[in-house]
C-alpha cells in the first residue's frame, strides 16, 4: 500500500469503523500493482490508457464489447491515479450487488481494496479500504450521502454499465447529485444504448448530420475488432422452429410453425408456447444443446452450459428437465436467492454442466467457461440479448467458440445477424410513429421488467391462453452473417453436423466447415430428390432497405402531415409481409418503389 492508503482518509471511520471493515478483507491482499508499462494490457486497453493520461479528462467513456476486458483499462486507470495523487479513495458503481462483490475482487487481486459491503446505513467507509462499490439503487437511495462522501476527499467514481443511469430519472438525478463534485469520472459501458430523450449524466452529446444528438465515446472497441483481435469468441447461433398449437384467450384454437412468416401476435403467441415446460420443444432443445455441450467439452472440458428462463417457474421446470437428460442436477440461480451470487462464484469455479438462471445475466457476471447458452426466455430487446449473448464470449485460449440455441423468432434471428451493429446513445428522437423507433423502443421497455423483482409470466399465465402442443425440428445455423442449412429433423445426420462441430476452431475454420457441410447437405438432397430452398436474404442488405425504407416514411410523413405509423400500415396493406422487422427484401423493395411513385405524383 501506498502512503495515502496507509493511513485514514478524510470521511472514513476510525478504529471502531474500521474493526468490522478489516475482518471482511481477503486474507491477503496484495500490494498496489506497480503497473508502470502498459505492457501487461491488451491493445485497445493499451491505446485507451494512452489516451486517457494524455488528456487526463474529468469524465471519460469507455465503450468495449462484453468480455474485452473493461474493467481491467478502468483498475489500471485507478491504479495510475491513486499512485500519482490525483485522487485519494474510489467509488464503484455497478448495476447489481454480485458485481459489486466481483469488482471487488479483481480491485484487490491490484492492490486496491474495494468494499463491497459498504451500506448507506454506515455513513463511512472503513479506514483498511481505498472506496467502496455501489449499485446504482443504492446511489439513488441517498444521493446526498454520497455527496458527502464525495467532497470529504478526490474521488475517482467508476460508473460501470452507465446506460443503467437512464435506467429510471430519478436514478440519472441522483448520479449527477451525489458524484458532480468527483474529481474523475469514468463511465463504462459493453452493450448498446438505448434510444431515448433522458440524457446520461456525464455524457457527452453532439448534434449529427439529422440534428439528434448522440452520445460521443471517448474509446470504442466493438465485437467485430475484440474477434479479429482473439479477444472474445466467435458466436454460433443455432435456431430451432416447430409446428405449435395453443388456445387464445377467445378459446380458438390455433396452430402455426414457429420460422414461418407469421403476424406479431402469431410469433409471440407461437414462441410463448415453444417455451412451455409441458411441452416438447423445450426438453427437444435442452437435449440438442446439451449433446452439444458434450462436443464441446471434448476439446474444453471444463465448458459450461447456461439456460436463460424467462421466470422462476419455468427455470425449475427447465433444471428438472435437464436432470432427466444428463443424470445431474443443474445449479438453479433465482435473482432473489440470498446466496445467488455464491451459487455462480461456485459453478464459475467449478466444472459442472449446466446451469439454469433468471435475469442473473446482467452485465459483467463473469463466468469465463460458458461456452453452451439457450436463450429460453421472451425478453427479446436488443439490450437484454447483448448482455445475455456477452455471458458466453468471453474468450480464454485461442480456438474456443460460442454456441446459443434460439427459438426461430425474427427478431432474435434479425438480433443474431446484428451482433456487430453498435448504436450510440441518441437524444431528440420524436419521431415515435417511425416503426422501427417504435419496435426498439417497445423492446427496450421490457428490460426494465426482465431485471427488476420477479414479475408473474406475462407468457402463458394469461387467462384462457393455453399451450397445447410444441414439436421442435432444427431450422439453421447462423455464424459471421452467413446462415447454413436447409432445416432438419431432430436427430438427423444434418443436424448431428452443425452439432458435432468440434470445441476448438478459429473464426475463420467454422466458417470454412460449415460451408463445407452446407455444400454436403445440399448434394445429398439433390441426390434424393428433394428440392433446395428459396435463398435466404443477405440480412445486411435487408439492414440498408430498411434504413432507406424508414427514411422514405420520415419524408413523406413530413410531406404529406400523416403520421408514420398510419403510412406503414397502408405500405403493408400493399406490399403485404410483416412489419419493417420482419418483412423480406422484396417487400421491403416494393414498399420502397410504392413510395417513390408518391413522390412523382403516382398512385
Amino acid at each position: 500500500m501506498t502512503a495515502n492508503t496507509t493511513t485514514s482518509p478524510a470521511g472514513s471511520t476510525g478504529s471502531a469503523g474500521s474493526t468490522s471493515a478489516a475482518s471482511n478483507l481477503p486474507p491477503a491482499y496484495p500490494a498496489r500493482a506497480p503497473w508502470g508499462t502498459a505492457s501487461r494490457l491488451r491493445a485497445w486497453q493499451a491505446a485507451a490508457l494512452e489516451s486517457y493520461l494524455e488528456r487526463n479528462p474529468r469524465d471519460f467513456l469507455a465503450v468495449a464489447t462484453p468480455g474485452a476486458g473493461k474493467t481491467t483499462f478502468a483498475l489500471r486507470v485507478a491504479t495510475e491515479l491513486l499512485e500519482q495523487r490525483v485522487v485519494q479513495r474510489v467509488t464503484v458503481v455497478a448495476p447489481t450487488e454480485h458485481l459489486k462483490t466481483q469488482w471487488a475482487d479483481a480491485a484487490g487481486r491490484v492492490g486496491i481494496r474495494i468494499d463491497p459491503n459498504f451500506r448507506n446505513a454506515q455513513g463511512r467507509h472503513g479506514s483498511a479500504y481505498d472506496g467502496v462499490a455501489l449499485t446504482y439503487a443504492q446511489v439513488a437511495a441517498n444521493p446526498n450521502l454520497h455527496r458527502a462522501r464525495t467532497d470529504a476527499a478526490r474521488t475517482l467514481v467508476i460508473l460501470d454499465e452507465v446506460h443503467h443511469a437512464g435506467d429510471a430519472l430519478s436514478w440519472g438525478d441522483a448520479i449527477r447529485e451525489a458524484f458532480d463534485s468527483a474529481t474523475r469520472r469514468l463511465s463504462l459501458t459493453g452493450t448498446p444504448f438505448r434510444s431515448d430523450t433522458s440524457p446520461i449524466p456525464f455524457i457527452t452529446y453532439e448534434p449529427d448530420a439529422d440534428g439528434i444528438r448522440r452520445s460521443r465515446a471517448d474509446h470504442t472497441y466493438g465485437y467485430g475488432d475484440a474477434l479479429a483481435d482473439h479477444v472474445v469468441r466467435p458466436v454460433i447461433f443455432l435456431s430451432y422452429s416447430g409446428q405449435m398449437r395453443w388456445r387464445t384467450k377467445a378459446g380458438d384454437e390455433v396452430s402455426a410453425r414457429l420460422g414461418e412468416p407469421l403476424t406479431r401476435d402469431l410469433i409471440g403467441q407461437a414462441w410463448r408456447t415453444a417455451l412451455d415446460p409441458e411441452g416438447e420443444w423445450i426438453p427437444s432443445v435442452l437435449m440438442a444443446a446439451d449433446r452439444r455441450l458434450t462436443e464441446v467439452r471434448r476439446h474444453v472440458p471444463d465448458a459450461g452450459g447456461l439456460v436463460i428462463a424467462t421466470d422462476q417457474t419455468k427455470a425449475r421446470a427447465y433444471a428438472a428437465h435437464l436432470q432427466r437428460i444428463t443424470g445431474s442436477a443443474p445449479v438453479v440461480v433465482l435473482s432473489d436467492d440470498s446466496d445467488a451470487s455464491r451459487r455462480i462464484e461456485e459453478y464459475a469455479q467449478g466444472d459442472q454442466r449446466w446451469m439454469v438462471a433468471v435475469r442473473m445475466v446482467s452485465e459483467g457476471v463473469d463466468v469465463p467457461r460458458l461456452a453452451v447458452g439457450v436463450y429460453a426466455t421472451s425478453t427479446a430487446t436488443p439490450l437484454f440479448f447483448a448482455q445475455a449473448v456477452g455471458r458466453f464470449v468471453r474468450a480464454r485460449k485461442r480456438g474456443e467458440t460460442a454456441s446459443i440455441f434460439l427459438p426461430s423468432v425474427p427478431i432474435l434471428l434479425a438480433l443474431a445477424n446484428e451482433m456487430e451493429t453498435e448504436r450510440d446513445h441518441a437524444l431528440d428522437r420524436k419521431s415515435v410513429g417511425d416503426e422501427a423507433v417504435e419496435i426498439f423502443a417497445a423492446e427496450d421497455a421490457e428490460l426494465a421488467a426482465a431485471n427488476k423483482e420477479e414479475k408473474a409470466s406475462e407468457d402463458l399465465m394469461l387467462p384462457g391462453f393455453e399451450a397445447l402442443e410444441a414439436q421442435a425440428s432444427f431450422d439453421k445455423v447462423l455464424f459471421d452473417g452467413g446462415e447454413f442449412g436447409m432445416g432438419a429433423e431432430l436427430g438427423s445426420e444434418e443436424e448431428q453436423d452443425f452439432l458435432g462441430i468440434p470445441g476448438l476452431l478459429d473464426a475463420d475454420q467454422v466458417t470454412t466447415l460449415l460451408r463445407s457441410r452446407q455444400a454436403d447437405h445440399v448434394a445429398a438432397r439433390r441426390q434424393r430428390g428433394v428440392a433446395e430452398p428459396a435463398p435466404v436474404d443477405d440480412h445486411r442488405v435487408v439492414a440498408e432497405l430498411r434504413k432507406e425504407l424508414n427514411q422514405l416514411v420520415k419524408a413523406w410523413a413530413r410531406r404529406s402531415g400523416t403520421p408514420h405509423g398510419v403510412v406503414h400500415t397502408r405500405l403493408r396493406e400493399h406490399s403485404g409481409g410483416g412489419d419493417v422487422a420482419t418483412a423480406s427484401a422484396e417487400h421491403l423493395r416494393t414498399r420502397i418503389a410504392k413510395v417513390r411513385r408518391w413522390f412523382v405524383g403516382q398512385s
